[in-house]
């Protein structure tokens, strides 16, 4: 009896942590996993290492949402694919409604994928309202994160970006480019 009470004080212990973990910020490593692209392939932050990333959630219903993804796709064409990557993660809508936006915006120079109703892609974050946008710089960990804002927020993210592009790209480990010992 006494173990199965100890037992079951540290599941609840270990679920109680789980949900109490903070939200991923600055100087934390994102979570991975970015969902599916249009054209079916995974993506993943850490492929995009070296490229400043701006990973940013949005639904149908988020009238701010609607009006920034084709100003971050404007951002994208201006940056070039490069340096920059900008990923629009439809959060807590259906799929058909993700669908029927994503075939209208088929010419934004975004890549958007679907965030499923189990929230895979954005429970992590601990989303709690939209817009909500993560950066995050060559070096592969967040760098700004911006949750509820609007127009008057565009210049600070706007300058956090070319801060972020400003910083030169991580070079590869010394190791990595020598070449095999010769025998």
């Amino acid at each position: 009896m006494r173990r199965s009470i100890h037992r079951a004080l540290a599941v609840l212990a270990l679920s109680f942590a789980t949900v109490c973990q903070a939200r991923p910020g600055p100087g934390d490593i994102p979570p991975d996993y970015l969902g599916h692209a249009r054209d079916g392939h995974d993506l993943r932050v850490s492929d995009l290492h070296g490229k400043v990333v701006i990973v940013t959630f949005w639904a149908s219903w988020c009238g701010y949402c609607r009006k920034e993804l084709p100003v971050l796709a404007a951002l994208q064409k201006l940056k070039g694919t490069r340096d920059l990557q900008v990923i629009g993660v439809n959060h807590d809508d259906d799929y058909d409604k993700y669908k029927d936006l994503s075939r209208r915006w088929k010419d934004l120079d975004i890549l958007l994928t679907y965030d499923p109703p189990d929230g895979r892609i954005g429970k992590p974050y601990k989303i709690d309202s939209l817009p909500f946008m993560v950066m995050i710089g060559r070096d592969g960990r967040i760098a700004q994160v911006f949750t509820g804002y609007d127009e008057d927020m565009l210049d600070t993210i706007m300058s956090d970006v070319d801060d972020l592009l400003a910083q030169p790209a991580p070079t590869a480990p010394a190791n990595a480019t020598a070449s095999p010992p010769s025998s």
